[in-house]
């Protein structure tokens, strides 16, 4: 991206803590006593030191024939070559930079740019770029701030709401179809009417379940940061959960075990929460685990790193197992393993996304360990009160 004129910009404030050093970094010209001069050039050197290494961006201070004369531990990390004395040209190799520092210079405007750098990983920058006139002697002041986080939430609120029209588009694509069929050549037909209303009656089902996970989690997102206060007893939570889903056990002919303490394991959380949490992840081993028959359920009491006990509850199922190289994404949003098994299952690829965010707003974690072939197992873990 080309460097452009940015003379409004706020970051044209850096002026103001220079201008204050312009009478001590002219001293070093001023004739008078050759040794006080000396002296002073040193002092003048470290309040400019010290004054860049305290902001928090990355930033580099150069003469007007474009020689470094400071840098921060921020640009340091950005730019390993930055020396002192040096041509900023050497150790800067982002073009669009080097440019705007020739424009700055040439017309005493500050300049702002975009750049972005793919080793090692992808990042993005706005550098500002201003030129700062002193008494006898002028300076250069490079302002680097990292884009990264912005452009990521950009790109992730982008694919969540592609990912949301795809799922909705597909339910009411085979809805709008039956329909049609239905005011056409099945109109007469009551065998493919009854089929029929029974597949928009899954599909609208899905819709309103996808529709339910993300409000959910959007309350869930909206008080992630205020903890819940009341304590709670897991154990009567979980076998809530396991007797809600028997009906689903019995369908798909696989048993619910649990083996729970006979002593309450309590925690501070919030129960409908909690409920839901329990009811994702008994309810994929039910589904996706279907295969081995049975669903284990396990509590235990374990020491956290702090050495305080936590409450560990593991779900447990023999199916078929998950690949190692899937086990890091599957609290992603809309991950699914396999898409066309997931939809099948009437999955949203919301359910371990949610687990993910009520467990951070707890103050617990998901552990996730499975072989395929040899089922898997979702270990939660809450601080016990």
């Amino acid at each position: 991206m080309s460097a452009t004129d940015d003379g409004g910009n706020p970051r044209r404030g850096l002026t103001g803590w220079l201008g204050r050093l312009r009478s001590p970094l002219a001293a070093g010209g001023d004739a008078t006593a050759g040794a006080a001069a000396g002296v002073g050039a040193v002092v003048d050197s470290a309040l400019l030191d010290a004054v860049v290494s305290g902001l928090p961006d990355p930033v580099v201070v150069l003469e007007q024939d474009g020689r470094v004369i400071s840098f921060n531990a921020g640009a340091a990390a950005l730019a390993p070559a930055l020396r002192r004395g040096d041509l900023a040209s050497i150790a800067l190799r982002m073009p669009e930079l080097i440019e705007a520092i020739r424009a700055a210079r040439a017309t005493g405007k500050p300049q702002r740019i975009e750049f972005s750098a793919r080793i090692p990983s992808v990042r993005w920058s706005e550098a500002f770029v201003a030129p700062i006139p002193l008494a006898d002697r002028g300076v250069v002041v490079i302002t680097v701030h990292d884009l990264t986080p912005i452009h990521r939430v950009e790109a992730m609120r982008a694919d969540f709401v592609a990912n949301v029209s795809h799922e909705l588009r597909t339910p009411l694509a085979a809805l709008t179809g039956f329909i049609e069929t239905l005011q056409g050549p099945a109109r007469d037909d009551p065998a493919a009417r009854e089929r029929f209303l029974g597949i928009m009656r899954d599909q609208a089902w899905r819709m309103a379940r996808l529709i339910d996970d993300l409000l959910s989690l959007s309350r869930i997102e909206l008080r992630a940061h205020q903890r819940p206060d009341k304590p709670v007893d897991l154990v009567p939570i979980v076998h809530q959960v396991a007797d809600g889903l028997q009906t689903l056990a019995r369908d798909r002919e696989v048993t619910i075990e649990v083996d729970a303490p006979s002593e309450p394991m309590m925690v501070l959380g919030d129960r409908d929460e909690l409920i839901r949490l329990f009811e994702n992840l008994i309810e994929n081993g039910l589904k996706y685990g279907a295969s081995g028959k049975r669903v284990e359920i396990k509590f235990d009491r374990v020491a956290a790193a702090d050495g305080k006990s936590e409450a560990r509850v593991a779900v447990r199922d023999y199916g078929p197992g998950i690949a190692a190289e899937h086990l890091p994404r599957l609290t992603e949003r809309f991950y699914r393993v396999d898409v066309g098994e997931s939809r099948a299952q009437g999955g949203t690829g919301l359910g371990l996304a949610l687990v993910k965010h009520i467990l951070n707003r707890h103050q617990g974690r998901l552990t996730i360990d499975s072989k395929a072939g040899e089922g898997a197992t979702f270990s939660v873990r809450l601080p016990l009160s």
